[in-house]
């Protein structure tokens, strides 16, 4: 059991089009410590972190925990898509008692504006509707940020709610596997 429910982790790499999403390895700390030091993925993320503080704290084999995928291209690594349980103590939520599977996503610069963002994310939650049919997924991203706005729609997201955090307007979308009936 995982915090993602009776899910085994990792699941077998998934393939894409252009990628494969799976679970993380030793050779991938570097472009995990690139990822957290860039200011530009930190933009909307609550701002980077100084390169000499993330060498010496992301531990050997980074990001291993249950719902996180390792998004890989041509054996690089240049992202990561999670999926994990929405902290019932933050704001933003599509039902009372929260719960939710959150789905997060960052990338490195140089693979912005390419649709990678858009293929490993729709390849994450069509895993996830496979491993837990039925179960909705919330995103929650500032307004200001207008490509995650634009992913959001992209992906099949339906704006819940906005509300503040972190100093700034978030959006709150729900997705669900469950199409609608009629």
């Amino acid at each position: 059991m995982t915090e993602l429910g009776p899910v085994a982790w990792p699941p077998a790499p998934i393939g894409t089009e252009r990628l494969v999403l799976r679970g993380s390895e030793a050779r991938d700390r570097a472009a995990f410590v690139e990822l957290f030091a860039s200011p530009e993925v930190g933009t909307y993320t609550g701002g980077s972190r100084p390169r000499d503080e993330l060498e010496r704290a992301v531990p050997e084999v980074p990001g291993r925990r249950p719902g996180a995928f390792v998004v890989e291209l041509d054996g690089a690594m240049i992202g990561m898509v999670t999926l994990e349980r929405r902290d019932a103590e933050r704001p933003g939520h599509g039902r009372p008692g929260a719960g939710e599977v959150e789905l997060g996503y960052l990338f490195l610069p140089e693979a912005w504006g390419r649709g990678y963002a858009a293929e490993a994310c729709a390849a994450a939650l069509g895993w996830f509707a496979d491993a837990l049919p039925g179960e909705s997924v919330v995103l929650s991203t500032q307004t200001a940020n207008d490509r995650a706005m634009r992913l959001a729609a992209k992906l099949g997201f339906t704006e819940v709610k906005r509300f503040e955090e972190y100093g700034a307007e978030q959006w709150f979308g729900v997705w669900s596997s469950v199409k609608p009936s009629g």
